[in-house]
């Protein structure tokens, strides 16, 4: 009796962080866009152990900016969002810690931009040109078939876009101009445009929501994504069978955009980010983004939910714009685009 009771005395004497458990909170700072089925996350919660919270950042940019200058004493312990058009950025300020994932086996190569695997690919979605079917057919008017068509007078005034400056959409959109016309054609490919009476906003939400016609406004066409139609049917109250919207898929009019994910270097929870990692490339979590955030799964083992199966269409062939172009030129190209269509 007498050693039982010393050893709860010594016990007692400990300081209370002694005795606790370690903190297992996980971190992840994610663009505002992201989205996840609350049983998937406590799936994950339950399986590891690991509670998991999620710092919305902003848009793409902004929250990448907030990595960076956080980077000495870093926010989250996981950056998910970060896209192929600011992949460059984020690897040269050396914010990810490499993370070789064994669930990497089960993602094309096509996805892996970053050879190091500091940034592991998560999803992929296609920024298009969307158009209101409905106008077209009471307009007697063929949608159009291609970039070049955009220009065509009996489109004048029907297309808003958004600006790439502020826009990760609108940034793709113009990759998408600059891949198709090169680097020496697509500012007047968008003076065209802009003599076509092209509207800009800022961002998608004001493009989609506050101008296309289908949301109430006022244009037939908008930057949008691949994945909008089947998001017009599962929305839709009341319910429809139909979408509305229809996307502009061929001949390298789209651009395709890659998500990523990495562990934030000065983690002091590296297993725990390892685990969530391998979770988001998982077909768990694979399936369940196409309904929460509209987008494809990396992982080729993972199923689409019927909508996107019946409801979008991939593109056959993107407008490609390398990464190390995007590296090198992304600013000029945005910089150029703004003192030309905006000044």
């Amino acid at each position: 009796m007498q050693k039982y009771l010393l050893l709860l005395t010594l016990i007692l004497a400990l300081p209370l962080s002694a005795c606790a458990p370690q903190a297992r909170t996980l971190t992840i700072m994610t663009h505002d866009s992201f989205a996840a089925s609350e049983d998937v996350i406590q799936a994950f919660q339950q399986e590891t152990g690991i509670d998991v919270s999620f710092l919305s950042s902003g848009d793409t940019g902004t929250a990448l900016n907030k990595a960076i200058l956080s980077k000495e004493k870093p926010l989250a312990d996981v950056f998910y969002g970060v896209d192929n058009t600011f992949l460059s950025r984020a690897l040269a300020e050396d914010i990810f810690v490499t993370y070789n994932s064994p669930l990497l086996a089960a993602i094309p190569d096509k996805f892996k931009l970053d050879p190091q695997n500091q940034a592991l690919p998560v999803d992929y979605g296609d920024v298009c040109i969307n158009y209101a079917i409905e106008y077209f057919e009471e307009n007697n008017l063929t949608p159009p078939q291609s970039l070049e068509d955009l220009t065509k007078p009996e489109y004048q005034g029907l297309l808003v876009v958004q600006n790439p400056a502020t826009s990760s959409p609108g940034l793709a959109f113009l990759l998408a101009t600059i891949g198709y016309f090169g680097p020496d054609g697509y500012l007047n490919y968008w003076k065209r445009l802009q003599t076509n009476d092209v509207l800009v906003v800022n961002d998608w939400e004001n493009a989609y929501y506050g101008e296309f016609s289908v949301q109430g406004g006022t244009h037939p066409m908008v930057v949008s994504y691949a994945s909008s139609p089947p998001a017009e049917v599962i929305f839709a109250e009341p319910s429809i069978s139909e979408p509305p919207t229809a996307a502009l898929t061929d001949n390298r009019s789209c651009f395709r955009q890659i998500e990523f994910v990495g562990i934030l270097k000065g983690t002091t929870k590296r297993e725990q980010a390892e685990q969530w990692i391998d979770f988001m490339l998982s077909t768990r979590f694979q399936e369940d983004m196409p309904l929460q955030m509209f987008v494809y799964p990396v992982n080729q083992e993972a199923a689409l939910p019927p909508e996107f199966e019946e409801f979008s269409t991939l593109p056959a062939e993107t407008s490609v714009v390398s990464p190390q172009d995007i590296a090198a030129y992304r600013e000029q190209w945005i910089q150029e685009w703004t003192d030309a269509i905006l000044r």
